[in-house]
């Protein structure tokens, strides 16, 4: 059972940064791992991905300002969030895909593996 743990949300002011983690419990060759977002009575927003090569893609409200990294020895996803804004609040969710040939930050739909996610909560 692949198991995807997030840590490092929090609550942050504006202008500031965060680091989350995500740990996963299984060693699997992820084709493609990255961050979505949500908040209430939005559609799940594509943060970052990230494929096996080191290929990434990012969503346009979070290019110039988010990192994403993967430590393929250690299974884990990191996300590296500099000049927060009040609009970056949100829960943000790590996902995994062991199959397949899509990873872009414009749709989720080919992820199969989830976290429960970490909220994040920016103050102005």
């Amino acid at each position: 059972q692949v198991q995807l743990v997030e840590s490092g949300g929090g609550p942050m002011q504006a202008g500031g940064s965060l680091r989350l983690s995500c740990a996963a419990s299984a060693l699997h060759d992820y084709v493609c791992m990255g961050w979505f977002r949500q908040v209430p009575e939005k559609e799940r927003e594509g943060v970052a991905v990230v494929d096996r090569y080191g290929v990434f893609d990012y969503g346009d409200s979070v290019k110039g300002r988010f990192t994403i990294s993967r430590d393929n020895a250690k299974n884990t996803l990191y996300l590296q969030m500099n000049s927060l804004k009040p609009e970056d609040t949100g829960i943000y969710f790590c996902a995994a895909a062991d199959a397949g040939l899509r990873c872009t930050a414009d749709d989720y739909s080919y992820m199969n593996y989830w976290g429960k996610g970490t909220l994040v909560t920016i103050s102005s």
